[in-house]
Parts: structure tokens; C-alpha cells; sequence
């Protein structure tokens, strides 16, 4: 009977200790994606800058205009520190510039 309880004393600190670790990481998790998103915003920028040297602004005027426009709504939710929404609109952005990009390369090699 006693081996039984210290036993079932060891599991149950074992989960513990468990549940305790995969709390730690969840909030290591949360504490990293929850600061500014600078890699995000520089990832932004760059894109819309190739796809403008790209000849974007001619080519595929829209999707760039919308990657703009997703940059500028990052930067002011950045500067509100809503860096859920920074980091969304971020990542939205090089997507749209991204998609600029793709097109205006698609379109010179035709020329």
C-alpha cells in the first residue's frame, strides 16, 4: 500500500511539473510575439521597395497601393502600440508587395 501512494505521489507531481513547464513555454511564446514587430515592418518596407523598383507602380498599380496602404495602418497601429495589428498589417503588406512584384516580373518579361 505505501508503494502504491508515493507512486501515485510521483505522477502527480510529474504532471505538475508537466503542466507547469507548458505554461512557462506558452507564456515565453506570448512574451516574444508580443513586442513591436520590427522585423515585420522592415520585411514590409523592403518588399514594396523591389516591387517599386520593379516598376510596380506602373505595372500593378493596385497591389501596390494596397501594400501602402496595409504599411501605413502598421505604422499607426505601431505607434498606438497595437502590435497585433501592426504585425497583421505588416505581414499583409509584404503579401501585397510580394504580389506586386510577381506581376511587374511577369509583365517585363513580355516586353
Amino acid at each position: 500500500m505505501r508503494t502504491v501512494n508515493s507512486t501515485k505521489k510521483a505522477g502527480g507531481t510529474a504532471g505538475r511539473l508537466g503542466r507547469g513547464i507548458i505554461v512557462a513555454l506558452c507564456m515565453l511564446l506570448f512574451a516574444c510575439s508580443a513586442g513591436p514587430p520590427v522585423q515585420e515592418m522592415s520585411d514590409a518596407r523592403q518588399a514594396i521597395a523591389a516591387a517599386k523598383e520593379a516598376g510596380a507602380e506602373d505595372l500593378a498599380a493596385e497591389d501596390l497601393r494596397a501594400a501602402e496602404a496595409f504599411l501605413d495602418s502598421a505604422q499607426r497601429s505601431l505607434s498606438e502600440r497595437a502590435y497585433g495589428s501592426a504585425r497583421r498589417d505588416a505581414t499583409l503588406a509584404k503579401e501585397k508587395a510580394r504580389r506586386a512584384l510577381e506581376v511587374s516580373e511577369g509583365n517585363s518579361d513580355k516586353d
